[in-house]
């Protein structure tokens, strides 16, 4: 047998002529003395080698990582195979008894949960109690509410919930925008839980009819938009509304609006003025409208009009009408419009609009003008100014041939106070403005701000507005109406004294 120096010596020359080296010879032999071996070079356990790292970036993973990679998608697998299996066998467990109308919720859940528990605990694959109780959850959020978004529906700090396609589900927390790490099974998932929503009040969803508003039952505003129109995959909007409706000390509270504006607009609400309420999209009108309807004296009868019924009216005496569109043969359809001309015969004191976006402007324009005092309304609109504008557009839209001083003149004589809301960049929603409108002079409308938002504050560290709403000093016209209906505003409250 050759010496160890041999096999050395052999071992270099075929490592330079580009060949695999023998293995290296094992510690304790007896071929010579271990002394003459030079010691192997240091392992390069940074990674990165004379290419300055490029090597260690281009590396394929090692074994134990792909051993790892593979074994946690095979346990993902895993439990998606079981959660199908036991969804499926609570389906044929329990079947008609889940659409059962009759069944109470309450009771419904506690037989879904029993029977869920049973399957569970027959399982005879081994599976943790975390994974467990993941399942557990995860199949009775399918089952009795809208899948992955349900824990969503259920956190008080989320206010919409808008779902772009099987895998982007997006939040809105303290008016930012946040991705939600949730994400549907597929297209199929997404479509099961829109058809879950708007089947309980009545509406559809499919090819030809592909977009519908609707509401949840604890009135929650719902979209959904279906393929074709939708590119990438049905699109789900939910804008959530608090069990227990915010009330004027929690505007308060937020910033929203102040004290002395709350006492205002209390007084105008009792003074029977006619009221819009304007802003951008997300502004936070439907809320705003839902504290002045607060104000309304409880011996007053209330007609509510809205496209999905959402308003929160605490009053006993309220009627609530909502839009209806039309049928598969395109028949049976109600608008606002129709709701509007029909709510004039049902003896109301007051006729709240959820939105005016048609020409249902028109008419609603002239119920003000003929005796119906106290209305109010909600308009997208940038500004007091611009909600002027959109109302002639709007009533424009009825096909009547008006003039437009006419139409301004109707504005003017109807409309006794608009009410602005921003919704600001750091999320936070304010009423920016309390404007009164006055009257025509020439082709123009007047208007008077009675409380502006003070923009000088600036924000804080952290972006937030330090600006309120502050009085002008100046005092509405409107007052000797109000006093008609025995309602006095203290003047203090126009005081321009910086105070909030």
């Amino acid at each position: 047998m050759s010496s160890l120096a041999e096999r050395l010596a052999a071992a270099r020359k075929q490592t330079e002529s580009g060949g695999a080296p023998p293995p290296p010879p094992q510690p304790g032999g007896t071929d010579g003395p271990e002394t003459d071996a030079p010691p192997p070079p240091p392992r390069d356990v940074s990674g990165a080698g004379e290419d300055g790292g490029v090597r260690a970036r281009n590396a394929p993973p090692s074994t134990t990582a792909l051993r790892v990679g593979r074994r946690g998608n095979a346990e993902t697998e895993r439990l998606e195979e079981l959660k199908h299996e036991v969804h499926s066998e609570l389906l044929k467990e329990l079947g008609p008894q889940l659409y059962d109308a009759n069944m109470d919720q309450a009771e419904l859940d506690k037989r879904v949960r029993s029977v869920l528990g049973t399957l569970m605990s027959s399982q005879e694959r081994p599976i943790s109690n975390a994974d467990r109780n993941r399942l557990t959850q995860e199949i009775s959020d399918d089952i009795l509410g809208y899948g992955p978004i349900e824990p969503f529906l259920r956190d008080v700090d989320v206010s919409e919930v808008m779902v772009n396609g099987p895998d982007s589900i997006y939040l809105e927390r303290d008016g930012k925008l946040v991705k939600a790490n949730a994400h549907f099974t597929d297209e199929a998932h997404v479509r099961r839980t829109i058809d879950k929503i708007v089947s309980r009040i009545g509406r559809r969803v499919d090819e030809s009819s592909p977009m519908v508003d609707a509401r949840l039952p604890d009135g929650s505003r719902v979209n959904a938009i279906i393929p074709p129109l939708a590119v990438d995959g049905s699109s789900l909007t939910i804008r959530k509304f608090a069990a227990d409706p915010l009330t004027s000390d929690d505007l308060i509270a937020f910033g929203t609006l102040s004290e002395r504006s709350v006492a205002f607009l209390e007084a105008c609400v009792r003074g029977r003025l006619n009221i819009i309420v304007s802003g951008s999209t997300g502004a936070g009108k439907t809320t705003t409208l839902n504290v002045l309807s607060s104000f309304i004296p409880e011996d007053e009868r209330i007609v509510t009009i809205e496209d999905a019924a959402e308003l929160q009216l605490k009053q006993d005496h309220v009627v609530r009408l909502e839009s209806r569109p039309a049928n598969i043969e395109g028949r049976g359809a109600v608008d606002i419009r129709d709701l509007v001309k029909n709510s004039l015969r049902m003896r109301p004191d007051r006729i709240v609009v959820g939105e005016v976006r048609d020409a249902s402007a028109l008419d609603m324009l002239q119920a003000m003008n003929t005796g119906h005092d106290g209305s109010i309304c909600t308009v997208h609109s940038n500004g007091p100014r611009d909600t002027l504008a959109r109302l002639e557009t709007l009533v424009l839209m009825a096909g009547m041939d008006l003039p437009v001083k006419a139409i301004r003149e109707q504005v003017a004589s109807a409309v006794d106070l608009i009410v602005h809301q921003t919704r600001f960049k750091d999320g936070s929603r304010r009423i920016t403005s309390l404007t009164e409108v006055e009257r025509m002079e020439g082709d123009i409308i007047t208007l008077q701000d009675i409380f502006v938002y003070d923009h000088s504050a600036g924000f804080n560290d952290e972006g937030k507005a330090q600006g309120y709403l502050r009085s002008t000093g100046l005092r509405p016209k409107f007052l000797e109406k109000m006093e008609y209906a025995n309602v006095f505003v203290d003047p203090m409250i126009f005081a321009m004294d910086g105070a909030r």
